[in-house]
Formats: structure tokens, sequence, C-alpha cells
């Protein structure tokens, strides 16, 4: 059977990413803790990050297993810290404690599960908690789509509630802000675009927008609720008539649920070929979470917006100081 999907872009081609990652390389190269990058993946993506510019990496996992790792693909660990630790959940602890030393100032997944490594940054009394709902953000290039796209929350809140949603959107809108993007248009997601108790995701969308006008979201301009296709393309917020510069130009798509986040990424992934590089906000430091399926552009892309937010959050504490 033929393969009807849209065709892979060209790796070479130019890509929405090469801006954030031109920017980031303009950044001093941000120190990064990688918990266990004991496969191909995992390690391959910390070294070319780091032969990029764009972080500083100290592999933390069990040293023998990253060198034979090393060794097997030809990967070169000179000058390269490596801290040793047993398994993946001591990685996952130490490289949590390397950040609260100050010795790190971002977070790198490697080869563990999430839940490994969000276990260890959400735990009460060593983790990296702050008062910010710990959110996900998928930065996608989507392939005919003239802007980024910012897709959240896709990996982390399951059933977010009104409070959470807040912190979700507040989480985007400041690394949009971050990494130089300037004031968001923040599309939020539902079935349909009017405000209907039989959908609650609708009256949740009405009530943050609300929230924006009291100050309680700031930096980006709300809407919704907003179907995605009203969302996203102009012509369809035309011919319903919403009448918003948000409507058919969202660049921060908010999601009902985890559910519907991820089959939309998953569906832009998979069926318009979009890159989806992956960040964690609201704990301490950007958590860089990347994928066995990344591209080297989707994982460049997610080591330089963590970089690149990092490196503007260090400068904005420079200036207060």
């Amino acid at each position: 059977m033929a393969d009807t999907r849209t065709p892979a872009p060209d790796p070479s081609a130019p890509s929405k990413y090469d801006r954030l990652i031109a920017a980031a390389r303009a950044e001093t190269a941000a120190t990064t803790a990688v918990a266990h990058p004991c496969d191909e993946t995992s390690l391959r993506g910390a070294l070319e990050a780091a032969e990029a510019g764009l972080i500083v990496p100290i592999l933390v996992g069990p040293e023998a297993k990253i060198r034979a790792v090393a060794d097997k693909f030809a990967l070169d660990l000179a000058g390269i810290e490596i801290v040793d630790t047993p398994h993946s959940h001591a990685a996952a602890a130490k490289a949590v404690e390397l950040v609260r030393e100050g010795r790190a100032e971002l977070l790198m997944k490697g080869s563990l599960h999430t839940d490994e490594l969000m276990k260890e940054v959400t735990a009460s009394a060593t983790g990296l908690r702050t008062d910010r709902r710990i959110s996900h953000v998928f930065v996608m290039d989507v392939p005919g789509h003239a802007e980024t796209l910012f897709i959240t929350d896709a990996a982390i809140n399951i059933f977010p509630d009104l409070d959470a949603k807040r912190d979700i959107i507040q989480n985007a809108i400041d690394l949009w802000r971050g990494v130089g993007l300037g004031t968001p248009k923040v599309a939020i997601l539902s079935a349909v675009e009017t405000v209907t108790t039989k959908i609650p995701s609708t009256i949740e969308a009405a009530a943050l927008c609300k929230m924006a006008e009291r100050g309680q979201i700031t930096g980006g301009l709300l809407e919704g609720p907003l179907a995605f296709d009203n969302a996203v393309d102009p012509e369809a917020a035309a011919i319903k008539g919403i009448v918003s510069p948000v409507a058919g130009h969202g660049q921060i798509l908010v999601v009902p649920d985890l559910e519907a986040g991820n089959m939309l990424a998953k569906n832009l992934t998979f069926l318009s070929r979009a890159d989806a590089a992956g960040i964690v906000l609201g704990a301490r430091v950007p958590i860089i979470l990347t994928s066995r399926a990344d591209s080297v552009r989707t994982r460049l892309a997610s080591c330089a917006v963590a970089a690149l937010y990092a490196g503007r959050r260090r400068a904005a504490l420079a200036v207060a100081e």
C-alpha cells in the first residue's frame, strides 16, 4: 500500500527552529545536567548540542555504561564531565541535586522514563518545585504553517483544573516572551467556539479569558473558547464571525486536557511531518525532554529553546541584582 502521508521535510531545508538555535548560540552555553544518557540517542543528542555551542553537558549515570555506549557508536567524550551513579534512579536524583547546588542551570532527560525523572523534580524536600504548576510545551514547526506553534499541556497534566490551566498558560507565555518571540496570541481550544454547559472546557476557556482581563494571567493576548480551525485559520474564524486578534492567528494553543493535546501534537508530527521540540516549565529550571524518534534538528531545538530561556532569565536576574 502506498504511503499517503506528507513527505518528510528535507533536513537541510530552512526551519523555524533555525532562528531559535542561532539566538541560543549567541548566549553563553548553559551547563546542563543530563540524567542517565545511556543509549545512543540520548548521549548523541547531548554531545551534538554541546558541539553546537548550546549546552555544556554534565553526564550523570553509570560511567561504565556511558563510556560503553560512546565506544560502540564512536562518540567523543573528551572534556565531558561524567558523574558516576549506580543506576537510573540515582542518576535522576543526582542530576536534580546538581541543579539545586547551582552546578547546572538546565536539566535534560536521558534514557530513563519521564516519570522517573519527574518524580525527583517534584519531590517535596529535594526537588525543584516552585509555586507554579509544572507543565509541558511542545514547540512545533509545522510545514506549511507560517508560525511557530506552542501546544500545551500534552505531556504532564492529565486533567488540569482552572488553577492549573492558569499556570500552564502563564508558563507558555513566559517561555514565548523569554525566547524573544514577542507578545503571544493564546488560543484556548475546545470543540466549539461558543460557551456551553454541555462542554466544560468552554466554560473554563471563558473564565481564563476573564482572568487575563483581571491581571491574573499576564503577557499574552487570550481568546477562547476556540475550535481548532478558527484558532489557526483566519478564513474559518471570519466565517464564524469571530472578531479577535487571536482567532485565526493562534500561536500558543492551550488544549483542554492531556489526551487532546497529545493526539493533536502527534497528528501534526506523523501526518503533517511537523517537528516537535519539548520543554518542561514551572520548575526552578527548564527541563529538556527529548524522544528517541526526534530528529537531530528537533533535539537541537529543544536544547536551544531551554538554553535561550535560561540565558534570558540569567540576564534578567543580573539586571535585578
